[in-house]
């Protein structure tokens, strides 16, 4: 007999419902995180079901100790988006009552009867939930040390445009550096070209330091407007609590990158990755580490660019149809995608026509970049399908120009 089991997780405990395939409730639990409430979990439904195979589970993640417990089990797993469960819940009732108990019921009852609409967990390799973890706490990194940036450009701004206009990096070893030894306007210009040198060598720079030395020098020294002293004070001392913070980050990005470079070119997958245009190592790991390694997870092409967010979706009623940017997605993935697309303009003439061509106007730069990273993701799939590696004029068959320069726009 299937058991129909939903699973309303939280972060203390979870609550858990167990319908037969008439929909009459079993079981219902609450059960504690962790390895004891796993426990209680198994041995309930045990109670219930003799063959794991028997079980089909309902739950609103796809990740985690307790999701990977339930796959290890032998369940059928399936991770249904909370937006659908709460469309799912008002089929039923229209009060808008919510309660976990009634959640866990809800799963359970979609899973009964509507489980061919969506797709059950897939498992990927640890080598990949390796390098996901590893890509999305260095892009992580990445973007909190841009915070930390940001608000080290916004307090310069106020008291020491010159040391702005000095560094087009703010985050750069050189600015960081410098700002160490001259956090206020009044020092900056005290500096010699001499003292700017040894900050550099500190910072780590080699070559053209007399050069770089006597541009900071003159940018330093160029007229400003002033603060006044207390404030520009406070504000020195802002900065320099900052600049050690933005130091450190710089050194654990670098030191996640080195072991993500080193997860992601022991995956089979990763030589067939790096020779598609436009993926260095670190972009690759994110399309890698996001797409995922499960087999059989995408049904075709299509399925991959949905999962990516790069296909568009079509609204029509009636007479009326408007094709849209897909806003449900793995944002991610997409951003990834997007930025694999601006790479691949300089690293494939067949990727630089087809982006030419679909951009005639001014205002439709994003939406040829978006059908791009389209593009692009169907390549993919068909070199990691067929386990070829990337051809340029296989690729692009119908976007290089021919030998008389013409490109054929229908393909």
């Amino acid at each position: 007999m299937e058991v129909f089991v939903g699973v309303d997780w939280a972060e203390a405990h979870h609550d858990v419902c167990l319908l037969d395939c008439d929909a009459r409730v079993l079981a219902r639990r609450r059960v504690p995180d962790g390895m004891d409430g796993t426990r209680q979990l198994h041995t309930l439904i045990a109670e219930h079901a003799d063959d794991p195979a028997d079980v089909v589970v309902g739950i609103e993640t796809d990740h985690g100790l307790l999701v990977a417990a339930l796959v290890a089990a032998g369940y059928e797993v399936f991770a249904i988006n909370p937006l659908a469960v709460s469309r799912y819940r008002e089929r039923h009732t229209t009060s808008r009552a919510k309660s976990d108990r009634g959640d866990a019921k809800v799963l359970a009852d979609l899973v009964r009867t509507d489980r061919h609409n969506h797709r059950p967990v897939a498992v990927d390799s640890q080598l990949l939930d390796a390098i996901k973890v590893l890509a999305r706490s260095h892009q992580n990194l990445v973007w909190t040390r841009q915070r930390q940036t940001n608000q080290l450009r916004s307090a310069l701004r106020d008291y020491y445009p010159a040391a702005v206009a000095a560094f087009d990096d703010l985050a750069h070893p050189d600015a960081l550096a410098v700002l160490a030894k001259a956090p206020t306007p009044d020092l900056g210009r005290r500096l010699s070209t001499a003292q700017i040198v040894s900050a550099l060598k500190r910072g780590g720079r080699q070559r053209n330091l007399d050069r770089r030395a006597g541009q900071i020098h003159n940018a330093l020294r160029a007229p400003q407007l002033a603060a006044a002293p207390l404030v520009a004070d406070a504000y020195g001392t802002v900065v320099a609590a900052l600049l050690p913070v933005i130091t450190a980050l710089n050194d654990q990005i670098r030191a996640v990158e080195a072991k993500l470079t080193e997860r992601f070119r022991q995956h089979p997958d990763a030589e067939l990755l790096l020779r598609l245009p436009g993926l260095a190592i670190i972009l690759a790991a994110r399309v890698l580490a996001e797409f995922g390694d499960a087999p059989n997870r995408y049904a075709d092409a299509k399925a991959r660019r949905n999962y990516a967010g790069t296909a568009p979706i079509t609204r029509a009623s009636g007479t009326s149809e408007v094709v849209l940017a897909r806003l449900a997605r793995n944002k991610r993935l997409f951003d990834a995608c997007y930025q694999w697309a601006f790479c691949a303009l300089t690293a494939s003439p067949g990727a630089r026509a087809y982006y030419d061509a679909h951009n005639p106007g001014p205002r439709t730069g994003k939406t040829a970049r978006r059908k791009l990273a389209n593009k692009l993701v169907g390549i993919l799939h068909g070199v990691l399908t067929h386990r070829t590696a990337y051809d340029e004029h296989q690729a692009w068959t119908h976007w290089l120009p021919t030998t008389d320069n013409s490109i054929n726009l229908a393909a």
